[in-house]
């Protein structure tokens, strides 16, 4: 049996057990169903957005490789937050290989405002740190930060600490045969620094925070690097995204983490 044929199957299964069960939402996970019959609850799909769509439908485009338990709690988190559903309330979840019924809770530490970070380059860049998170650097652990958008603010806020290995050249984030070449420059202390259009400016950037001029307010524990990201992204409008060298993700905006995640528990 095809993949294709599998997935199908699989989703007609979940449309049946939400009639037949009194659920209030399906979700639908790396599955791009050609079309769906009308639906009577809301339907949340988590992959890439159709040009037409019904209203009861929503998309969030994050990244698969968060892995099916993370999506689906982010899934649970996002229709609370925008009173598509309520806790305790049950909904269906079907991915290309499984089926099943959850309780809708909060249990990613996730804030409303990632939700509305989620677009393309943000997509990718957050896909970028899981994968330094769980790969390293040669196998080894490794720390770093991206900076993403409001360059013009975050340059004036920052300083090479090194000679810049990205200068002259035109690497995006969004050519994925270049994710090998940012990885390789991961182990610079400092920040990566992408614009709005994905192509990365900098890396082994400083990023000079104050912190006595700009007040945030993180979690004890948390060292430098995720001070400095705090801070760049309440200075500036730009999102931070840091990975710690124990594998922990975290987004940060306007001084907040909106989102943390560590892949190698999933």
């Amino acid at each position: 049996m095809k993949k294709n044929e599998h997935s199908a199957i699989l989703l007609k299964k979940a449309i049946e057990l939400t009639n037949t069960l009194d659920t209030k939402a399906l979700v639908v996970i790396g599955i791009q169903p050609k079309s769906l019959p009308k639906m009577e609850i809301p339907v949340v799909i988590i992959g890439n957005e159709a040009e037409k769509k019904p209203a009861n439908f929503h998309y969030l485009q994050l990244p698969l490789s968060l892995g099916t338990k993370n999506l689906i709690n982010l899934a649970s988190s996002f229709m609370i937050a925008n009173e598509v559903i309520h806790e305790k309330d049950l909904f269906v979840y079907v991915t290309p290989s499984s089926l099943g019924i959850r309780r809708a809770e909060k249990t990613v530490e996730v804030k409303d405002e990632f939700f509305l970070q989620i677009e393309h380059i943000f997509r990718e860049v957050l896909e970028l740190a899981i994968e330094l998170s769980l790969e390293g650097r040669e196998g080894k652990p490794v720390g770093t930060i991206f900076v993403i958008g409001d360059t013009r603010n975050v340059i004036r806020h920052s300083h090479q600490m090194v000679p810049n290995p990205f200068k002259g050249y035109k690497i995006n984030i969004l050519d994925r045969s270049t994710r090998e070449i940012i990885k390789e420059f991961a182990f610079l202390d400092g920040a990566f620094i992408i614009n709005k259009s994905g192509r990365v400016l900098c890396a082994g950037r400083y990023l000079d925070i104050d912190l006595k001029k700009v007040i945030v307010r993180i979690p004890s524990g948390l060292g430098s690097r995720h001070l400095a990201a705090a801070g760049i992204s309440k200075l500036t409008k730009a999102i931070a995204i840091t990975v710690s060298e124990s594998g922990i993700v975290r987004v940060f905006k306007n001084g907040k983490i909106i989102f943390e995640y560590n892949p190698r528990l999933d």
